[in-house]
């Protein structure tokens, strides 16, 4: 285990990178007093780097309120961004995100009701972005092309001239899904696309995307708090805290070894049938702090149930620490200047 100011190479190759975030900071400015001036801002994601390669999963997992959505809103050009840059097949897409990137990145959102329009039929919500991003014309043509995309959401031609109110949740899920199929896009935004749905229809729509995924080489970002589906669908793991990355690699190395306390802490608090995993809990002591006023240092530390063995968290920003593999860390060196932590060693600079 090394301590490393840079990204580790990870395993993949660099011309298989569809999407890259360097440094990404997206602020929302607080305006108070008479004259509504700035007084501050919420640190919404506060400098977060990955990438996002051909025919993956990456799951972005944390507490509600920690930034994971708004990367997704971000990418999409829904909301600016402070500072960073995102690039899509090597070309920069934060200062010019035109209508063809627009096409390629398509998001299903978390709350179905909410996006879609409650006084359109189904077949105007799958056409819209036919008409305005492909520039079709022709009703016949967009009736066609709507029904091939609900049958390949496993819906029928029956409900092309229906209502969202006269469908069940994981149905209105189902035509998002085939919405953001129209444009025949590369990425796919899922922010929490199973979380409002029952546990039965859940494991359907996650099905579901895994068989698209195959069949058109998609690549996902999967927003989610449920570490199960993110486990069931993912390929690699982001955890975030605070609008920051405190852990990250490939599913197994996140979920069988997980080395930083609050990943441990999200894991241990996962639903199980295993009574004796309940002796391994951990609580966290406090709540999570204010993202206008964040803690100095570490993030985390107030609330670290291993605050102690690590020296400086209150004072020093964390490095990040090359775990082995793909799997990386955000920590503050542990007191001892040579230690051997889960079979591994620790070499602090």
């Amino acid at each position: 285990m090394t301590i490393s100011e840079e990204i580790p190479i990870d395993s993949h190759k660099s011309e298989d990178i569809i999407l890259s975030v360097k440094n990404l900071k997206t602020y929302y400015p607080i305006y108070g007093g008479i004259l509504k001036r700035k007084i501050g801002e919420v640190r919404a994601v506060d400098g977060v780097s990955f990438n996002l390669y051909k025919r993956e999963t990456l799951g972005l997992v944390g507490e509600s309120g920690c930034g994971k959505t708004t990367i997704g809103n971000t990418i999409l050009n829904l909301v600016p961004a402070t500072a960073g840059e995102i690039w899509y097949k090597g070309k920069r897409i934060d200062n010019n995100f035109t209508k063809e990137y627009r096409k390629k990145i398509q998001m299903v959102f978390q709350d179905p009701d909410s996006s879609l329009n409650p006084r359109w039929k189904v077949v105007n919500i799958v056409g819209e972005p036919l008409r305005l991003l492909m520039g079709m014309k022709k009703r016949r043509e967009i009736r066609k092309r709507v029904l091939e995309l609900l049958e390949t959401v496993s819906m029928k031609n029956e409900h092309l001239d229906r209502y969202p109110h006269e469908f069940s949740g994981g149905q209105k899920q189902r035509i998002v899904i085939a919405r953001a199929l129209a444009c025949n896009p590369e990425i796919i935004i899922l922010d929490e696309p199973t979380s409002a749905l029952d546990v039965s229809v859940q494991a359907q729509i996650l099905n579901l995307l895994k068989d698209l995924q195959k069949e058109f080489d998609l690549s996902y970002l999967f927003i989610t708090h449920d570490l199960s589906v993110i486990q069931h669908i993912g390929d690699r793991i982001e955890v975030m805290y605070l609008g920051k990355f405190v852990e990250g690699g490939n599913i197994e190395e996140v979920f069988y070894n997980s080395t930083h306390p609050y990943t441990k802490a999200l894991l241990s608090a996962r639903p199980t049938f295993d009574p004796e995993s309940r002796i391994n809990r951990v609580i966290l002591k406090g709540d999570v702090p204010s993202p206008i006023n964040p803690p100095s240092g570490c993030a985390f530390h107030p609330r670290c149930p291993e605050v102690s063995d690590h020296e400086g968290c209150g004072l020093r920003n964390p490095v990040k620490i090359d775990l082995g593999g793909d799997h990386y860390m955000y920590c503050n060196p542990m007191r001892s200047e040579k230690k051997s932590y889960e079979g591994m060693e620790y070499i602090s600079d």
